[in-house]
């Protein structure tokens, strides 16, 4: 095999990054992912998931179980020595599991099955980094809600060290922390005056509900005039999906007396059809009021339905995708938006937003309203692939990175940056065709591709994993069945290796972070007061910045005054 060093050129001079190394799969692998410590790999197939190490490519442990298919897995490092599984199974239970010493165990289900006609599935299930907290989305006759677990970590370490039987069931129990269900409020009260200016609490409710009469009226739109009144209620009350971000401090009312670091003391939620992203935050549920469903504690209001969303790695930035082609930005230190930005594919619904780099770190923690620039990739609906560059006090500019596919094998399914290149995107398309692109100069760096004898699996939904640590891309493939092979060979599938550090191509854009790159930059602020205090401080020192920019306007206000016009 090649070494990746040698960088093939194609006919359009973008050269291609050789395959490294590739190892045989178990049975069925249908999921994949790495540590964050870039150690392992975590495989989860037919019958169980087993542990690798991604170095050398060597089984270290594995966990089984009869009739069992894996569908997600997450793995995160708890200690030097220990670390957290999460798993979805295809029956919808969760599970997760503690790897220590080449062996894993089963530490908990989170949904544990105590009556078959009450059952919970889990739609979802997230892995907070480090292994202290965890959420999962879950459904059940009809309903469908959050629930925000705390893990016993520190317990769960001591029980690992000391543990002798794989099998063993006695382990320290999970805390749920929070169960989040779409917001129910009595309209007619919420609505019957308008909210006072001096009641924050008022304005929620009134937010509240007119997002929840909006978002019923969109769910009876079809059929418009049915007499069926079941099928209304049904319609009504069909289940909302859910969309949930983990938050660090970062904004007001995130108290800096109980900042730690890798604290985790938010959940931003959004529920399908709505226009309010609601903020909670994760404190104990009085005693009194155990089953009474939470209020949110901030709201982040918009004027369109929200159809995608993204939190920037250093947590301070929100990008949400609304309905007509609507990119809204929100900064949760100034706890206003940074940039709303219209895109060109007005005719395309928006269905992916994600930020393309992690913030700049400065030593300067007071500089929340810096004009640092923020970098984000879009995903159309209709395949087209859009950049966004924004910052506060700038004019947004928006790019084409690829138009919409006259093909629909062209079509894009995967567009995952890649953090430890700077700038740099990872995007899949239906064919299996795979390649790096540079999202802020928008070009092609390199082609990714598989032996000629293979297809990458499932490319419409690949199965693969980027190992930051490592800097390299593990992928599934298959054989090609329009090769001469056996019918053995035909059932097995490989692993394949793109290892970026070993190639020249990607010199210029590798970038290293500190170890915990999720918990830089966290400084809070406890009232609203000190932030507009703040703010206030900052529009003072930037006068001179912001006269040369109104100067700038004007002047091409002047040079184009009949485009300028008013109708």
């Amino acid at each position: 095999m090649e070494s990746a060093h040698n960088a093939k050129t194609s006919r359009d001079e973008t050269p291609t990054l050789e395959l490294t190394g590739m190892m045989q799969l178990p049975g069925n692998t249908n999921c994949l992912t790495c540590s964050d410590d870039g150690r392992y790999l975590c495989l989860g197939h037919s019958g169980g998931l087993s542990v690798w190490c991604a170095s050398s490519l060597n089984r270290v442990a594995g966990w089984l179980q009869d009739r069992l298919e894996m569908t997600s897995i997450q793995m995160t490092s708890m200690s030097k020595t220990m670390y957290l599984l999460g798993t979805v199974d295809d029956m919808g239970v969760a599970r997760v599991f503690g790897h220590h010493s080449d062996s894993i165990y089963l530490l908990c289900v989170t949904n544990i099955m105590e009556d078959i006609n009450k059952r919970s599935i889990c739609l979802s299930f997230e892995l907070f980094e480090g292994g202290n907290y965890g959420a999962a989305s879950l459904s059940c006759g009809g309903a469908v809600w959050l629930e925000v677990y705390q893990f016993p970590s520190a317990a769960w370490l001591k029980e690992l060290e000391n543990a002798q039987n794989p099998n063993s069931s006695e382990w320290s129990p999970v805390t749920v922390m929070i169960q989040i269900r779409p917001p129910k409020i009595p309209t007619e009260k919420a609505l019957s005056s308008p909210p006072e200016k001096s009641q924050p609490t008022d304005f929620l409710m009134h937010c509240l509900a007119l997002d929840i009469i909006r978002s019923s009226s969109h769910r009876l739109e079809k059929p418009p005039f049915s007499t069926d009144e079941g099928k209304r209620k049904e319609m009504n009350e069909s289940p909302r999906h859910c969309t949930w971000h983990f938050l660090l401090p970062c904004g007001p009312g995130d108290s800096k007396a109980e900042f730690q670091p890798g604290l985790l003391v938010a959940v931003a939620v959004w529920w399908s059809g709505s226009c309010n992203l609601l903020q909670y935050f994760l404190k104990k549920t009085p005693k009194s009021s155990p089953n009474v469903d939470p209020m949110p504690d901030v709201l982040w209001p918009n004027a369109m339905e929200i159809l995608c969303s993204a939190v920037s790695k250093c947590n301070r930035y929100i990008a949400l995708g609304l309905s007509d082609a609507l990119v809204c930005v929100w900064d949760r230190r100034s706890g206003a938006p940074l940039s709303l930005v219209l895109m060109p594919e007005a005719n395309s619904a928006l269905f992916r937003v994600q930020f393309v780099d992690c913030c700049p770190v400065t030593d300067d923690d007071f500089q929340i309203f810096t004009a640092e620039k923020v970098h984000l990739l879009i995903l159309c609906k209709s395949g087209a692939i859009q950049t966004v560059t924004t910052g506060r006090g700038t004019k947004p500019s928006t790019k084409q990175l690829s138009e919409r596919p006259k093909d629909s094998k062209d079509l894009p399914t995967v567009t995952a940056s890649a953090q430890f290149l700077q700038g740099l995107s990872l995007v899949m398309q239906r064919s299996g065709k795979m390649s790096i692109q540079d999202v802020i100069n928008n070009t092609t760096v390199c082609f990714l591709t598989p032996p000629t004898t293979h297809l990458i699996t499932t490319p419409h939904s690949p199965i693969y994993a980027l190992n930051s640590k490592q800097q390299s891309l593990f992928i599934r493939g298959d054989q090609d069945t329009s090769c001469s092979v056996t019918s053995e060979e035909r059932s097995q599938s490989q692993l394949f290796v793109f290892r970026f550090a070993e190639s020249d191509i990607f010199k210029q854009h590798v970038v290293s972070y500190p170890e915990s790159t999720q918990q830089q930059q966290t400084l809070s602020y406890d009232t609203l007061k000190e932030t507009c205090n703040l703010y206030l401080q900052k529009r003072a020192q930037s006068v001179e910045e912001r006269n040369k920019t109104l100067t700038q306007t004007w002047e091409q206000l002047q040079e184009n005054p009949m485009k300028n016009c008013s109708k």
